[in-house]
């Protein structure tokens, strides 16, 4: 493996996903707490600080053994999950949805900032390659984040909001996969499902609707 690569890979990547792993759980602290559970806050874990929601093992350790191990074709990391007590909020079965949705939306909308930072830099004519790789890179560092966490499957984003949205008895059989959850959807991962038929073609659409959104834009500082 080129160290080289790798520093210049880092130093791409670090300011997008500190930033995407950050806002994403402050998101769901946040609306955790509009919605009547404290607990995130009590814990200080509402916050933009990332040192409060960096998990050693997954936001460093994990993702630098597997840019090692694959060559860098295979990444995957979390951060610190922050505490949501379901059962203090409002309407639990209802509000739980809120609460999950926050994290993903907070990172369609963070990719549609960095698509404004690039849409900028090319009106300004900034040609220095580090500043419009580093907004490339957060579009897709969030856009990433956002499919995937939209997962249909506990203990994800996407698996909360699926038990919120179905009937008490559907809910009930779904949630009970949440322990194995995890381990069920890095099999997903490594065999290529989640990717060829989940990641790939929602990427694809939230690239085509930052595009749609980005085009008057453009046209204008033409």
């Amino acid at each position: 493996m080129d160290i080289a690569n790798l520093i210049q890979a880092v130093a791409l990547y670090a300011l997008p996903v500190l930033f995407a792993i950050t806002v994403h759980e402050a998101a769901h602290g946040y609306a955790a707490r509009y919605f009547g559970d404290n607990t995130a806050f009590l814990q200080g874990r509402i916050t933009l600080n990332p040192l409060k929601h960096i998990d050693p093992v997954g936001t460093i350790a994990m993702p630098l053994l597997l840019y090692f191990a694959t060559s860098g074709t295979f990444l995957f990391g979390y951060a610190k999950p922050v505490p949501v007590n379901f059962g203090a909020l409002r309407n639990p079965k209802r509000d739980m949805v809120w609460v999950a949705l926050a994290g993903p939306a907070s990172n369609f909308a963070q990719a549609i900032f960095w698509a404004l930072m690039l849409v900028v830099l090319k009106a300004m004519a900034v040609d220095e390659p580090f500043f419009l790789k580093m907004a490339q890179a957060g579009i897709l560092v969030n856009l990433v984040m956002w499919a995937f966490n939209l997962f249909p499957l506990p203990p994800l984003d996407g698996g909360r909001i699926l038990v919120g949205l179905l009937p008490w008895r559907q809910a009930q059989v779904v949630s009970r996969i949440e322990p194995w959850g995890f381990f069920i959807v890095m099999g997903l991962v490594i065999a290529g499902v989640v990717g060829a038929l989940w990641l790939r073609p929602l990427m694809a659409l939230g690239y085509g609707a930052i595009n749609v959104l980005m085009s008057p834009l453009a046209f204008l500082l033409r």
